[in-house]
């Protein structure tokens, strides 16, 4: 996997920190804007202008039509379910492909958990700069662990760097999935299934006849230019298929969210009426 964190990671993070000038935001995040690069966090300033913003939405939607929310929506769904994992007992939380994302730090229920971020070694160097300028130090709690899940077994990695398999552990692993082969997919699936009895997954993942190019779903030039040029999206799996790629590995599918349950309950409420995309799914799991 050699997707750098500048084409993966910052680009949702500056999404975020823009949906802080909405009222209310969608994702809740005071450490957005200030974890990004100097040069990014002049961008969310200009965001700060209703034009601007506007802009970038159209500029999302002319790649991915629904792309915002949907990346949005995904985000507000796993941090509240890591709300709700920690009002039932959670040891650790396991972050795979963390970036700039801003989640162990966000969500204020999980600060006294222990929690292990893991990306690839390029990636940590820069996150661990940038939690240093935030916070003046790696919080006590976070452990950063270089990992390159095309070569590395996950739980290897993270017994590594103190992590105990015992440990109800929550597993974040969202937006990464599209990029790898689906035989790092089902490893990386494999591993994480030695987990303890209680342990939870939530995992986004893109539609197999998306990715295959069957069904474009509003998404043309996206697909153009990282599934055909690029060759960067590989894997994918369509909804009725994800109970039984999981149930190989220990896992139970609990809830599936995409686009009509993100506008029941993150949009609607908030009088919000963006489009939502159909390419990504999100779903949560337990052991």
């Amino acid at each position: 996997m050699s997707v750098g964190v500048e084409r993966t990671a910052l680009g949702p993070t500056l999404i975020v920190a823009v949906d802080q000038y909405d009222h209310p935001p969608l994702v809740p995040d005071p450490w957005a804007t200030q974890i990004l690069p100097r040069r990014w966090r002049a961008l969310t300033t200009l965001a700060r202008l209703n034009a601007v913003r506007r802009s970038m939405i159209a500029g999302t939607e002319k790649s991915v039509h629904g792309g915002w929310a949907s990346l949005l929506c995904r985000k507000r769904y796993i941090d509240d379910l890591l709300r709700d994992a920690v009002t039932r007992g959670l040891d650790a939380v396991v972050i795979l492909g963390a970036g700039y994302d801003t989640r162990a730090y966000r969500v204020s229920e999980i600060a006294g958990v222990r929690i292990w971020e893991a990306d690839l070694p390029a990636n940590i160097v820069i996150k661990s700069e940038s939690l240093r300028r935030c916070f003046g130090a790696i919080p006590d709690n976070v452990t950063l662990v270089p990992i390159d899940l095309a070569t590395d077994d996950v739980l290897e990695r993270l017994t590594d760097n103190g992590f105990d398999v015992g440990m109800r552990t929550f597993f974040v692993w969202e937006s990464v999935t599209m990029y790898l082969p689906e035989a790092v997919v089902r490893r990386t699936l494999r591993s994480m299934g030695g987990s303890a009895a209680g342990s939870g997954l939530a995992f986004t993942h893109f539609r197999k006849d998306f990715v295959d190019g069957t069904v474009l779903y509003g998404a043309d030039r996206a697909h153009q230019k990282f599934a055909v040029r690029e060759g960067l999206w590989k894997f994918g799996v369509n909804p009725t298929e994800v109970n039984s790629l999981l149930a190989e590995y220990g896992w139970q599918v609990l809830e599936q969210m995409g686009p009509a349950e993100y506008r029941k309950r993150y949009l609607a409420p908030t009088g919000r009426s963006e489009p939502v995309s159909e390419i990504e799914r999100a779903v949560w799991a337990g052991r």
